[in-house]
């Protein structure tokens, strides 16, 4: 199979690596720094359980030189990158061409392909336009989650944690299992990254969710780690109220999330110390995914009737910021006062 990733940034670049390691016929799309260090150097891979003293190179191109038609397309593109991006990525898949989106958050695809009260609905914080339910259908699309820490240290050198979740998980809209997720999920296992296939995939996206929605926001705000944020009482006891609203929620549409508030932030204080994938947009003057891991969660809520104060709360103050970032082009970092 002719694989592409689309997006080479950190768990783009994780992969596209550990694919070609694999030796797997994988081409990795990337821009400015990050291309230029792929493309002259490779991909430096630092982490506990994957130790390479040597860079690893890979076939690296800018969007504007990708040639398909491939075979398989996993779309690493932050979420809200996606619409900008669609129609591209469409035209570089041939016609039975497997997409797989592993992005952060809630997906636009929620309500499709299952029996639910509100099927049917549109979440407009996901896909205002209809751009995404227009280019991918749920003969070519594949829901994913990436669990896998990491950041970018420098261009082409990606910092990687461990933890018992690292996985790739893939699923279908109706939650079938087939044969495609379990050769993608045994693709993933291949290269290192344990492949999971479940018959679940919007309870597994929520699982995940009760960690984003809450950690990178607030981290983002206070320019702190999840384990320092998990460790103060006072963010301690927001981030239980914002974990209760989000489980309330998920169970408002139908999903049953077996955790506590307390069992939480438990895990989240003896986390990695690894700046969640906001933070490190924030002090690189990005666009943050809020819409995917915040947003849509309160207007999931309001369409369910259940009431998420702390949630627009935290909203409201990482939407301001985010507008700052956008609108102004500025990039906010702690600086050192002392050595």
């Amino acid at each position: 199979m002719r694989l592409l990733v689309y997006g080479a940034g950190a768990i783009g670049g994780f992969f596209g690596a550990m694919l070609t390691e694999a030796g797997e016929d994988v081409t990795l799309v990337a821009r400015g720094a990050q291309y230029e260090a792929l493309s002259n150097r490779g991909i430096i891979l630092e982490g506990r359980r994957i130790k390479r003293a040597q860079p690893i190179r890979v076939r690296a191109v800018r969007p504007d030189e990708v040639r398909g038609p491939f075979d398989l397309i996993f779309v690493t593109l932050k979420a809200h990158q996606l619409a900008g991006a669609a129609e591209h990525i469409r035209t570089l898949g041939g016609k039975d061409a497997w997409f797989v989106f592993p992005q952060n958050g809630l997906p636009w695809w929620y309500f499709d392909g299952i029996d639910t009260r509100f099927r049917g609905a549109k979440l407009k914080s996901l896909d205002p336009d209809g751009v995404l339910s227009r280019t991918f259908t749920a003969e070519n699309l594949v829901c994913g989650i990436a669990f896998k820490p990491s950041d970018i240290v420098e261009p082409g050198r990606i910092r990687l944690a461990d933890t018992d979740a690292d996985s790739l998980t893939v699923g279908e809209l109706d939650n079938r299992m087939s044969e495609r997720i379990q050769t993608i999920a045994g693709i993933a296992s291949n290269a290192g990254w344990p492949g999971k296939a479940v018959t679940d995939i919007r309870k597994a996206k929520w699982n995940k969710l009760l960690s984003n929605a809450i950690w990178n926001p607030l981290c983002s705000l206070t320019q702190s780690n999840p384990n320092d944020t998990a460790s103060y009482a006072p963010t301690m006891e927001l981030a239980a109220q914002m974990i209760n609203e989000v489980i309330a929620v998920a169970a408002a549409v139908g999903v049953t999330l077996n955790t506590s508030a307390s069992e939480l932030i438990a895990g989240a204080a003896k986390r990695a110390p690894i700046p969640p994938s906001t933070l490190q947009d924030v002090r690189a003057g990005r666009a943050m995914e809020l819409d995917a891991i915040l947003n849509s969660v309160i207007e999931m809520g309001q369409l369910a009737g259940v009431a998420t104060p702390s949630l627009k709360a935290v909203a409201a103050c990482a939407n301001l910021l985010n507008q700052r970032i956008i609108h102004d082009g500025v990039a906010i970092q702690p600086a050192k006062l002392r050595a």
